[in-house]
């Protein structure tokens, strides 16, 4: 898992600064000895690029001496267990208000509880975060990630499609991250190596399904309208990854490194007094649209 998680980290970084024609800053970092947390890892972050004004992917490989609550909320019988956990993170923040936002993480995780076999899950997914939505590309979004996931069972898709639309939801807002995608966590049911082969599915279709979207809007002229919306709808995405986001709480309950905990923050975004997008508009059209949940296939 570790060797096809690195190569992955390398293939997705390398491709995405080939597009954009800028560099990733590659940051390799450890643990010091007497934090709670051990471990290391690589986070690699390009910002100010031509086509992606922030994006970060990260590789991390920890241990600790008990599961945070955001880890065994599910496995109650884990609680205070010592873990491993390895995973790649990313988030890409396009600098054009047309090419979407995007998320996707793949990890494994297992914990030892006193006196027990070790416990093993994985978890992952990935999800589209449009500021302008266009059908096309949510189609050929959820259409990779359905393709993944088909050689282990027609329900996946369909189960983990309900829960990225039911995970990524601001419930303070009543209103979707974006228009979905495919999430999954606490997944142990295929037995081990066929969890390791659908997790890893998952990470390797990743390219396959956001390339085509980014190199189609990334050169679509836009002007300071589009921009302050932009820049507004990402207050949203702050506001999930914050308040909500499993994954960053327990970066942070678990004593992670904080820079590389919040590489999915964008680096500008605004927010605006009950703001109401002009009804008609392709602004309006966002909400009534595309952040509702539907069948894209």
């Amino acid at each position: 898992m570790r060797a096809y998680l690195l190569g992955l980290q390398s293939r997705i970084t390398t491709r995405m600064a080939a597009l954009d024609g800028g560099s990733f800053l590659s940051d390799a970092w450890e643990k010091p000895p007497g934090e709670k947390l051990q471990g290391q890892g690589i986070t690699q972050i390009l910002e100010n690029g031509v086509v992606l004004e922030r994006a970060g992917c990260g590789f991390s490989h920890v241990r600790g001496p008990q599961l945070p609550p955001s880890a065994t909320q599910h496995r109650p019988q884990l609680a205070g267990a010592p873990f491993e956990a390895m995973g790649v993170s990313l988030v890409f923040h396009p600098r054009n208000p047309y090419a979407p936002t995007v998320h996707m993480n793949v990890r494994m995780i297992v914990a030892t509880p006193q006196d027990g076999e070790p416990v093993c899950w994985f978890g992952g997914g990935m999800d589209l975060t449009p500021i302008y939505g266009f059908e096309e590309d949510a189609v050929h979004f959820h259409r990779a990630c359905h393709s993944a996931l088909a050689p282990f069972g027609a329900d996946k898709y369909p189960r983990f499609k309900q829960w990225c639309d039911e995970y990524f939801y601001l419930k303070h807002r009543q209103e979707p991250r974006g228009i979905g995608g495919v999430f999954f966590d606490d997944f142990s049911e295929l037995g081990p190596q066929e969890n390791l082969a659908m997790v890893q599915a998952v990470g390797s279709a990743f390219l396959d399904a956001y390339e085509p979207i980014l190199l189609r809007r990334k050169d679509t002229p836009y002007g300071e309208r589009e921009r302050a919306f932009q820049l507004y709808r990402r207050g949203r995405y702050v506001e999930f990854n914050l308040v909500w986001d499993r994954g960053t709480h327990f970066g942070l309950q678990s004593g992670g490194r904080t820079e590389s905990i919040l590489l999915s923050m964008p680096p500008l975004a605004s927010w605006s007094y009950q703001h109401q997008p002009e009804p008609g508009s392709a602004e309006d059209a966002l909400t009534r649209e595309f952040l509702v949940p539907r069948a894209w296939l």
